[in-house]
């Protein structure tokens, strides 16, 4: 797509409001920036019946499948700043959804564990996770996911 007649790079630089967006449409980092708003605003109005944010469903799930992990590693195994998994640890927490333990290796930390509130509300958001995954599928095609997915890790490492 390199080679792309002039009339077509044209028509790409172009939104519908008729924006001549420059060079921006050939930019990986503009691409993957309006490719992410979709797929997350998609997902936000998706989990939006259980009053739950994306990054909260993720730390729900890495505490589903890891009960007993400290709020370090869990910040760290999803890249969030410490200082910004707290505030969302509490707000788990406060809904009843997620319990702190003291830590057996190590009393300075706490243990994460999902409450049986929070193991529901995991459940039924993994569901509607599903459900946004399957409309992406249908929007790609199910090959050109099986392509994204790995062009994806490769840049995330």
């Amino acid at each position: 797509m390199a080679f792309q007649h002039h009339d077509q790079q044209d028509a790409a630089r172009e939104t519908s409001a008729g924006v001549n967006l420059g060079p921006l449409p050939a930019s990986v980092c503009f691409a993957l920036r309006r490719a992410q708003h979709m797929v997350t605003d998609d997902l936000v109005r998706t989990l939006q019946p259980l009053n739950l944010r994306p990054t909260y469903f993720a730390v729900l799930v890495v505490i589903g499948e890891n009960p007993g992990l400290n709020q370090s590693e869990v910040s760290a195994a999803l890249g969030i700043q410490r200082t910004n998994f707290v505030t969302i640890i509490d707000h788990l927490e406060t809904r009843g959804l997620v319990e702190r333990h003291p830590s057996k290796e190590d009393r300075r930390s706490y243990a994460l564990h999902l409450t049986e509130e929070g193991r529901e509300v995991l459940n039924a958001a993994r569901q509607l996770q599903a459900e946004h995954e399957q409309r992406l599928t249908q929007k790609l095609g199910q090959e050109g996911r099986e392509l994204l997915l790995p062009l994806l890790r490769r840049l995330a490492a």
